[in-house]
Formats: structure tokens, C-alpha cells, sequence
């Protein structure tokens, strides 16, 4: 089987299950920037219910396909990791990965936005102990599932295919249980067991 899905900042749960269902992935680099998508965004749990974390982009050129860049204005590094520490400092597993995580934040600076995603999806696959898919460097042009739109914050569409199954959360007597967050969510929360939930 084979999909195609969009490049993802600590994609969602959804994102996820797909890189363990399908044979063959192709994330598309070469996909025009959107706003308020997954690209560049992700989303978690507070304490105060749900918080997006957004990476600010440049571009770098007037073409109508500019690449994102990270933008290194601000301090939002510090600001997203900040956040997921106060979020998930008291969840069963955040200690166990967070030395596999910060390094996103504090040590190393990608430009590339794309790359960043990759080099995080990439990570998150070793520490949820997945084999990635066949990551195909090409567009597949026949039987594919195609998923850029369907997994989207805003405009999600049906996929009959996921559906999310409730797990352990920080906050979930305080504000219910929170579906389809970021990855980072179920890894901290469940650890070893995460991939059950995929």
C-alpha cells in the first residue's frame, strides 16, 4: 500500500499511523507552504486545555513554490520547548525521551523547514521503535492513498481509517481526553506502549 502525506512538525497521531500502515510513503517536499497547517505547526496539552506551537518560516525567494525556512527571529525554540516541558513535565515518560528531544530546540539550527521535519520524523520513529516505511524520494502516480489534505488542523476531512483510541493523558480528568494531538503527546504520555495506539 501506498500514501502520500504532507511534512509535518511533531505531526499528529494520524500522521503517524500512517507511516505504520503503509508500505511506501512519499512526503512531499516540493508541496507549496500553507498557513495554519501542519507544516509548520503542532498541538498539545496544557493544563489550560489545548496549545499550538507554530514555527515561524521565511521565505526565500518570490517563486510561486518558495522553500520555508525557519526563521531564527524570536526565541520560539526556547518558547516550544518551554512549553512541552510545562506540559509534559509530570507525565510518565517525559524524562525518558526529553534528551532525544531538546536537541531540537537548543542545540541544533536547521533552516530548512522540511529537513527539520524530516530529521524529527525520522527521530520519532527510532524512539517509538517503528520501522519507517519505504520513504520514496518520488511522487507515486498510481494506487496511492493521498492524504495532504485529509490530516490538516483546520480542514480535516474523513478518513475512515483512524480512529482514535483513548489513552492515558496528564490532564485528561481535567479536561476530558484530547484526540489526534501530536505525537509527542502519546509518547510521553504511553512510552513503550505508544505504538499500540498507532
Amino acid at each position: 500500500m501506498k500514501a502520500v502525506l504532507s511534512s509535518t512538525y511533531f505531526g499528529p497521531i494520524q500522521w503517524y499511523q500512517k507511516l505504520v500502515r503503509y508500505d511506501n510513503v512519499f512526503i512531499d517536499h516540493g508541496e507549496p507552504f500553507r498557513k495554519q497547517s501542519f507544516h509548520n505547526r503542532c498541538t498539545i496539552a496544557t493544563s489550560n486545555g489545548l496549545q499550538t506551537l507554530t514555527v515561524p518560516v521565511e521565505h526565500t525567494s518570490k517563486s510561486s513554490n518558495p522553500k520555508p525556512k525557519t526563521s531564527n527571529h524570536g526565541k520560539w525554540r526556547s518558547e516550544h520547548w518551554n512549553a512541552l516541558c510545562t506540559a509534559y513535565g509530570d507525565s510518565p515518560f517525559f524524562l525518558f525521551y526529553a534528551d532525544d528531544i531538546r536537541p531540537f530546540f537548543e542545540e541544533r539550527r536547521w533552516t530548512d523547514l522540511y529537513d527539520y521535519n524530516m530529521d524529527i520524523t525520522l527521530t520519532l520513529c527510532r524512539l517509538l521503535d517503528i520501522e519507517p516505511p519505504t520513504l520514496l524520494s518520488e511522487p507515486i502516480k498510481e494506487d496511492f492513498a493521498d492524504f495532504r489534505q485529509v490530516i490538516h488542523p483546520k480542514h480535516q476531512q474523513p478518513d475512515p481509517d483512524f480512529l482514535p483510541r483513548p489513552y492515558y493523558q496528564v490532564y485528561r480528568q481535567r479536561n476530558g481526553f484530547q484526540p489526534n494531538l501530536s505525537i509527542l503527546d502519546l509518547l510521553f504520555n504511553m512510552g513503550p506502549e505508544a505504538p499500540l495506539f498507532l
